[in-house]
């Protein structure tokens, strides 16, 4: 049944078009249990038959990406983590899930923004415990902007270059993509801490 809802979905996206795409996405970040793993490919098999370009629908679900975000985030921000443990199922938050971001957020602060967009699991709930640590808000938007763009576009050109059989990419990203997007969100912290780290040493120096 599930899966019969979630393609009367996508039909009902795919005949709106760039604003289809921009609606899912923006369900998908309010914590809408509606994958973009499935959302995004669809725009992808949109600018194969034509209806959109390439840029066109990597812009729609950047900005539906971006405004179901931003409505997390404030969610968070006036709710505080008591009531979101309390009523989160409303919003369709487990605990589990919000663990799972509290985590995230913890170990990387602010740049868990920007690098949990990357991380399937991750992507969709780190907007709640950003705006319970009152994160910045002008921070938070060019973090999770910076940080959507590169799984937007990856998707939507997978569903793009699979065309008729874009339904399949969903599956097939399970293996190898998540394991490129892991490798990727490894690297930048890697290169974050170092960078971190000479910044201190430079600082430590200059003090001396």
């Amino acid at each position: 049944m599930i899966a019969q809802v979630l393609q009367s979905l996508l039909a009902t996206f795919a005949s709106w078009g760039a604003w289809g795409i921009a609606v899912g996405m923006a369900l998908e970040s309010a914590n809408i249990p509606i994958p973009s793993e499935a959302i995004l490919p669809l725009a992808g098999y949109l600018v194969w038959k034509g209806h959109l370009t390439f840029w066109e629908a990597v812009l729609a679900g950047l900005a539906g990406g971006m405004t179901g975000s931003l409505a997390s985030y404030w969610l968070g921000r006036l709710a505080g983590r008591p009531a979101l443990e309390r009523y989160g199922r409303l919003f369709f938050v487990s605990g589990r899930e919000l663990a799972a971001a509290d985590r995230w957020f913890a170990r990387y602060g602010s740049s868990a923004v920007l690098f949990g967009r990357l991380v399937p699991g991750i992507r969709t709930f780190i907007s709640l415990p950003a705006g319970v640590a009152r994160m910045p808000l002008g921070q938070f938007f060019l973090y999770s902007l910076v940080g959507s763009a590169p799984w937007t576009a990856l998707l939507t050109w997978a569903g793009m270059v699979a065309g008729e059989q874009w339904t399949r990419v969903e599956s097939r990203l399970h293996t190898g993509t998540y394991m490129v997007l892991g490798i990727l969100v490894l690297l930048a912290v890697v290169l974050y801490v170092r960078h971190r780290h000479s910044q201190a040493r430079t600082r430590a120096r200059s003090q001396s």
